[in-house]
């Protein structure tokens, strides 16, 4: 049991071992066959990469390119993206208002013009005040500095004429709202680092935005081309705002009466703080100045016809309404 008989059957005194041994080359077997020779290469990163994700491979690198060529423009672009309605008049920020001429009022003119220009008659719409109180109450509010005005910051009120019911445009606290958003808007006069606005409600303001009935605003602005307008009137330290106007607004507008609204308030506080001159519409198609009397048209040959003789050119350009001084900044 603990050894092993040789081939003449006589036991041998070895110990039992295997009969195989793997360190041993077996003589007469069959060798192993050779692994076959791959063609394929083994695969680098990249080439896992792909296999992976597919298309979205290559539409990784080339989106990341895109967003950094879309980020380069944007750093590179002027803010201001139509520059045929970019404010090129020139304002006196350090204006006397000690003066009495009425600034922004229409020319004295024939009054048979006005009846000629369809796009300077009122619109019609809801009720406003024919005649006010000719008196004004102060609308409670105050704001901030708004701008950098490293040139002048100009202080406000926002006043509305007794009289006037302003209930139908959401009352005078809604009124104040729209002028104080209206003047802090980046598309707004502060815009230019030079000005600033701040808005009080006691003491002496540079201006008062005051809402005016019709009558009144005849008074202040006068009514030589029978045109309702609005104006600048500096011996009344007032931007009057005409209610008609604010409540249906213009026809060139196209009925847009949030877009009027703004228009007035930026084209008028304009005057009243240094902007005296109108200008033409310069880019046909374009985006019309600020400072154009669009309540009247938005053409220059309709402006030309109440003022021959003014800076408005009769060359035939027509321009897209723009309540901004700084559209698109």
């Amino acid at each position: 049991m603990y050894g092993e008989r040789d081939y003449r059957g006589i036991a041998s005194h070895q110990p039992l071992r295997a009969q195989w041994d793997p360190t041993k080359r077996q003589v007469g077997k069959t060798p192993r066959t050779p692994r076959p020779d791959r063609s394929a290469r083994k695969q680098s990163r990249l080439g896992k990469f792909v296999a992976t994700y597919g298309w979205r491979a290559y539409a990784i690198p080339v989106l990341a390119i895109l967003t950094i060529f879309v980020i380069f423009d944007a750093l590179r672009a002027d803010p201001v993206t139509d520059s045929s309605s970019s404010t090129t008049a020139t304002a006196d920020l350090a204006h006397s208002t000690d003066g009495t001429d009425v600034i922004g009022a229409p020319p004295a003119a024939d009054g048979e013009f006005a009846a000629s220009i369809p796009s300077g008659a009122l619109p019609d719409g809801g009720p406003f005040a024919v005649t006010g109180g000719g008196t004004w109450h102060i609308v409670p509010g105050t704001t901030g500095k708004v701008g950098q005005g490293t040139e002048r910051e100009f202080t406000y009120t926002v006043e509305i004429e007794d009289g006037v019911d302003t209930t139908g445009f959401g009352g005078d606290e809604s009124y104040g709202r729209m002028i104080d958003q209206t003047l802090a808007n980046p598309k707004s006069w502060t815009n230019d680092p030079k000005v600033a606005f701040r808005r009080i409600d006691s003491g002496s303001p540079d201006f008062r935005i005051s809402l005016t009935s019709q009558m009144t605003i005849r008074d202040g602005c006068g009514y030589e081309i029978e045109l309702e307008g609005s104006c600048y009137n500096p011996g009344m330290d007032r931007v009057l705002l005409n209610e008609p106007r604010w409540v249906r607004g213009a026809i060139s507008f196209q009925g847009d009466i949030g877009s009027y609204r703004q228009y007035q308030i930026n084209h008028e506080v304009g005057h009243a703080i240094g902007y005296a001159q109108h200008q033409p519409c310069e880019t046909e198609g374009g985006l019309a100045p600020i400072m154009m009397q669009q309540t009247f048209g938005t053409a220059n040959n309709d402006i030309a016809v109440l003022d021959p003789d003014g800076v408005v050119p009769m060359n035939g350009l027509t321009c897209r309404f723009n309540p901004w001084p700084y559209p698109r900044a």
